[in-house]
């Protein structure tokens, strides 16, 4: 086993501490624009290690980290907030090597990023914290690809000024074809809370509404398998992620109850008094802005590129339609029948990754059957 050891980025040195999808992507993207580069992987399961190189998204299994962080020229932290603060104290007990960048992917910064200025100030160690914001909804190392990130946001909130640094940061990462972004970690931790934390609460709300319903009448929850399904998908995320995320952005978090509050007791008011101007007003500055939000560009939340299918209910339907994406190999996802009744149209949903294959897709069933199809 060999390693490269210097400055040049071709031969660096990088080491990813969890191997799950955005480690594993992050590894991939670097290999693929850097072939020269030695990918270190650590991971607290030492089966995921050895399958991460099994499917060669690393190049050697680090099984103890005091062994190798000295000769790293990066290291990416992508473990859980709350692991991401363990780590970073973990490696503070370490000799690292002069100049080496360390980094995480974690979705709250501002305590992350106070726990590694206390620990790496005056040790020569750069510490800029990171999010990709891009996933799937699909986990694991299994599911890693280098074009993950293509188009996403990666944020960077470093500690200071480090404009040098940043720039070798995204040299390094120049194979994700990310959109690099730098604010500061209040500016980050704000903007997530608003397009991702709080969303996620809202849905998980929604859901709790439903199931208290549920109890009294058992046609909520097959009602509920359609559209209430649909937007309230992000329910499903992890649990003990979100628990995390949501203690380490407490601050920003209870001020955005307060302004939810306040908007449900606006639109409260609208409906009490009867006011349908309002109520109209309210609903289409909403439209207005949603319908302005850009459509082509990756945001906090992974997107959905779903497919809706008006299909007739007879054999076969379903394997005609898949076999007409197989023969333009166009790759799903997922697949799933929202609604078939005899003599009447059902509904297909198809997903997709990405909106390149959701489109031709849709421009193959057009081309090829008399069945309707939609965008989710």
């Amino acid at each position: 086993m060999s390693f490269f050891i210097g400055g040049d980025v071709m031969k660096a040195n990088v080491l990813i501490i969890g191997l799950g999808l955005i480690g594993g992507s992050i590894a991939r993207a670097i290999k693929k624009e850097y072939p020269e580069v030695t990918i270190l992987g650590y991971d607290r399961n030492t089966d995921t290690s050895l399958l991460a190189k099994t499917l060669q998204v690393i190049d050697e299994v680090v099984l103890t980290l005091q062994e190798y962080v000295h000769i790293c020229d990066y290291i990416f932290i992508s473990v859980p907030v709350k692991q991401t603060e363990e780590m970073i104290l973990e490696l503070g007990q370490y000799d690292l090597k002069k100049d080496v960048i360390v980094t995480d992917v974690g979705s709250t910064k501002q305590t992350i990023v106070l726990i590694a200025k206390d620990v790496f100030s005056g040790r020569g160690v750069t510490f800029i914290g990171g999010h990709p914001m891009a996933g799937s909804h699909k986990s694991g190392v299994v599911a890693a690809k280098d074009h993950l990130f293509e188009n996403a946001f990666y944020i960077f909130t470093p500690l200071e000024h480090e404009d040098t640094n940043i720039e070798r940061l995204k040299t390094l990462l120049k194979g994700t074809k990310a959109n690099f972004v730098i604010m500061t970690p209040d500016e980050h931790d704000r903007i997530a809370g608003v397009i991702s934390h709080f969303p996620h609460i809202i849905a998980a709300s929604l859901v709790h509404q439903a199931d208290r319903y549920d109890k009294e009448n058992d046609l909520v929850r097959p009602l509920a398998a359609g559209g209430f399904r649909d937007i309230t998908r992000i329910a499903s995320s992890n649990p003990s992620m979100w628990r995390d995320i949501l203690l380490q952005n407490r601050e920003v978090l209870l001020d955005l109850f307060d302004n939810w509050l306040e908007e449900m007791e606006r639109i409260r008011t609208f409906v009490a008094f009867g006011n349908g101007d309002k109520i109209y007003d309210y609903f289409m500055n909403a439209k207005n802005f949603r319908d302005g939000l850009p459509t082509r560009t990756k945001g906090a939340i992974p997107s959905f590129y779903d497919l809706y299918v008006d299909v007739p209910d007879y054999p076969g339907v379903i394997s005609e339609i898949t076999g007409l994406l197989a023969n333009e190999r166009i790759s799903i996802t997922n697949i799933r029948i929202i609604e078939t009744r005899e003599e009447i149209f059902g509904v297909l949903r198809i997903s997709f990754q990405n909106e390149d294959d959701r489109e031709k897709a849709k421009l193959c069933i057009e081309s090829n059957t008399d069945f309707g199809t939609y965008n989710g």
